[in-house]
């Protein structure tokens, strides 16, 4: 008997799609793009077709496609043990604890879980029991921003300030408040950097006071909010949030998810500001998607909190493949490469080239503005410059779809705040070549040429 597979082919492929796959964030998707592999920065579909990877996946793939190191740390822990619940514990995690710690520069504890909505639904929960523990338990709430992203689960949407994403979910879960984004180029206070009192950081002040201080537990935000379109803040921003928070006892954490693990061009994105959080929440770039794996990092001193002798004092949560073996040793090869080829580094330089590179693209008649956080990037397209109209969708379709048709894969700020999903984004890979960053560079015009002609 032959030990060949049959062959499958692409059309076989799509009508299986179609009957048995859900598609993530879109209606039913008829005419998918099939990957099958990757390699570096480019990916190859079912009809050979490549790719450059320009969004690196889903924010993820820091380290490139293909690494064959990240592959065998996997299948030796696989031969040795694939799993135990973390009840206990093992060597990896140990490991990679001590890994992120150092990573970090702090004094944390490491809580594992599979994804950062999971890492977010554990710092809320740690919030609200610390204050339990402290004799403050009136102290439930959260201030978090419009436009940023914390994840899909309830209480991760209910953190989140997208609108889109909460239709016909609602009623979410109590106790999360909003206020305006730190947003330069729409300021929603009639503002101008350089003049303005940051008074966006000043409405944290008046949501927790507005709320009554004693009721707040935590402040939660991105060092720059990534998926709700790039918008960085200013550099006196977290900073000030930071003294906010010590002002009233409010515990700031930081949703790394995406910002950490060199994509700001620091290992951190609170690295960029010189802030200490309480509560550190990463994924993604922890194994640069190899593996599912979330932490939450937590500051030793509010763990201490947790050693009560009382039933409830401990940490009552648990995740069944939070920080199994696999995805700890995947982790700890990832940032072994990253560490050893200085990719927190490249990061950095990747943003100033591609910055340099795309700098002539202002001057485009559809493009308002033009963000970096470290290598990740925004491009905010507009009908107009002067009225700064948002682009209406077909035209940021149109851009995507012409990046696609010349072999670059973008993103887009998708399903955000209704009239305002006009942000194309780039996170490409922290191996991509200053030769890939021209021709980066260069298809982004190409693209943005033909919506004018």
């Amino acid at each position: 008997m032959s030990s060949q597979k049959p062959v499958v082919t692409k059309e076989e492929l799509l009508q299986k799609d179609r009957k048995y796959v859900w598609h993530h964030m879109s209606p039913h998707n008829d005419n998918p793009l099939i990957i099958v592999s990757g390699d570096g920065c480019w990916i190859t579909d079912a009809d050979g077709n490549r790719y450059f990877d320009g969004m690196s996946g889903l924010w993820c793939v820091n380290v490139g496609h293909g690494r064959e190191r990240i592959a065998q740390a996997a299948y030796e822990q696989m031969k040795t043990i694939a799993y135990s619940p973390m009840s206990q514990s093992h060597v990896p995690a140990i490991q990679l604890a001590e890994k992120i710690g150092s990573w970090l520069g702090g004094d944390y504890r490491i809580f594992y879980s599979n994804s950062g909505s999971d890492a977010n639904e554990v710092a809320f929960k740690i919030a609200r029991q610390y204050f339990h523990q402290k004799g403050e338990p009136a102290r439930h709430k959260f201030i978090a921003r419009h436009r940023a992203y914390h994840g899909s689960s309830f209480g991760a949407l209910s953190a989140t300030g997208q609108a889109q994403r909460k239709l016909k979910y609602e009623p979410l879960g109590a106790g999360f408040q909003h206020v305006p984004p730190p947003y330069c180029y729409r300021c929603p206070f009639g503002q101008s950097y350089g003049s303005c009192k940051l008074e966006c950081a000043d409405a944290v002040e008046a949501a927790i006071n507005w709320e009554g201080a004693d009721s707040v537990a935590g402040v939660i935000l991105e060092p720059a909010i990534t998926g709700g379109g790039m918008i960085v803040p200013p550099a006196e921003y977290l900073p000030k949030v930071r003294e906010i928070c010590d002002k009233y006892g409010v515990l700031l954490i930081l949703d790394e998810v995406i910002c950490g693990f060199g994509r700001s061009g620091e290992k951190f994105g609170h690295h960029n500001f010189g802030v200490e959080p309480d509560i550190v929440t990463m994924a993604k770039g922890l194994t640069s998607a190899y593996s599912p794996l979330s932490a939450t990092a937590v500051r030793s001193s509010l763990y201490e909190s947790f050693k009560g002798k009382d039933g409830a004092s401990h940490f009552r949560h648990v995740n069944t493949f939070g920080g199994n073996q696999v995805s700890c040793a995947v982790a700890i090869a990832n940032l072994e490469i990253m560490e050893e080829e200085q990719l927190v580094a490249r990061s950095a330089q990747i943003g100033k080239e591609l910055g340099r590179l795309l700098d002539p693209l202002r001057a485009h008649p559809n493009v308002g503005d033009i963000r970096f956080f470290g290598s990740a990037c925004g491009i905010e397209l507009v009908e107009d410059q002067l009225t700064k109209v948002p682009a209406e969708a077909d035209l940021v379709l149109q851009v995507i779809g012409s990046c696609k048709a010349r072999g670059l894969l973008v993103g887009k700020n998708g399903d955000t705040v209704p009239g305002f999903n006009n942000i194309i984004t780039l996170c490409p890979p922290l191996i991509t070549t200053d030769e890939e960053l021209a021709w980066i560079a260069e298809t982004i015009a190409e693209a943005l040429d033909s919506i004018s002609s």
